[in-house]
């Protein structure tokens, strides 16, 4: 049987050092698997692999020690079973995330939907190199954010309400970034020290402090080979509408500058980030 072994890989079948083997990458966004998928997965992986799967660094799933003559019927059973086949080589692949505010009570923002989203709009798109995406719920930072290509990370646009405020100074205490002073009648915010936590929204015994969802955008992290923190270029992002025209920006600045199977940080590093932040900066006003 002859192999079309790149589009194999394209489709998410990745050659093993065993001949004619095959590790299948499953599509799994932001770590969620229902249990009927999980049931599917358990299946096939007996029927045709060896009865065991591998969880990846990227919360992915994948089916080794797949047969070549099995290729086509693996897809199908896992499409019926409502399992898609994931993605490699250059090009977007599976989004990242923790569970955020639906779970965890640090969450910010919902972040599950964020990826589902993302993915619906970026999943498999060719570029010039992979590129991955992770969201991540708030400043814990489960999820390392700066390690992806773009990363978001949750966080509270907050305001303070005087009428409401018994000045009992918790927020104060709660805020790890020392961005709030208790001052006479007054609690002073510092926005150059803030993280947008929540912290103090969260901490607020009187809800003096409110927030609203908002996002920390990063750019260009890599982690593998070559180790390189992703770098925060506009300001806090408070829509996804903002969040999408800046992702789009950076994305089609991937595409139109960087040289095949040159990694997103690489490109910029070596045409200049004032391009790239000009773009992005454009796209964030609007």
């Amino acid at each position: 049987m002859t192999a079309d072994y790149a589009a194999l890989k394209r489709g998410g079948f990745m050659r093993q050092k065993q001949k004619d083997n095959f590790s299948v990458r499953l599509k799994v966004i932001g770590g969620n698997l229902t249990a009927d998928q999980l049931l599917t997965i358990a299946a096939v992986s007996g029927k045709y692999g060896k009865g065991c799967v591998h969880l990846t660094s990227r919360q992915g799933v994948e089916i080794p020690f797949i047969k070549l003559g099995d290729v086509e019927s693996v897809k199908a059973e896992l499409a019926s079973g409502g399992v898609p086949v994931g993605v490699c080589g250059p090009r977007v692949r599976t989004v990242t995330a923790c569970q955020g505010s639906a779970v965890c009570p640090s969450g910010c923002i919902e972040t599950y939907r964020l990826a589902s989203a993302i993915s619906e709009r970026y999943f498999g798109r060719e570029l010039p190199h992979k590129f991955k995406f992770g969201v991540t719920g708030c400043a814990n930072n489960c999820l390392k954010a700066e390690e992806n290509d773009i990363g978001v990370k949750g966080g509270l646009s907050i305001s303070w309400n005087k009428a409401d405020c018994t000045l009992c100074g918790v927020c104060v205490k709660a805020c790890r970034d020392g961005a709030l002073e208790l001052s006479g009648d007054e609690i002073k915010l510092d926005p150059e020290k803030c993280s947008y936590c929540g912290r103090c929204v969260k901490s607020c015994p009187a809800g003096a402090w409110t927030g609203e969802p908002a996002y920390l955008i990063s750019f260009g992290g890599i982690f593998g080979n070559r180790m390189a923190f992703g770098k925060r270029v506009v300001p806090i992002v408070r829509d996804e509408d903002t969040l999408f025209r800046v992702a789009d920006a950076a994305v089609d600045y991937f595409s139109e500058h960087a040289r095949p199977s040159e990694r997103f940080r690489a490109a910029l590093d070596r045409t200049g980030w004032d391009g790239f932040e000009r773009a992005v900066t454009e796209a964030y006003d609007g």
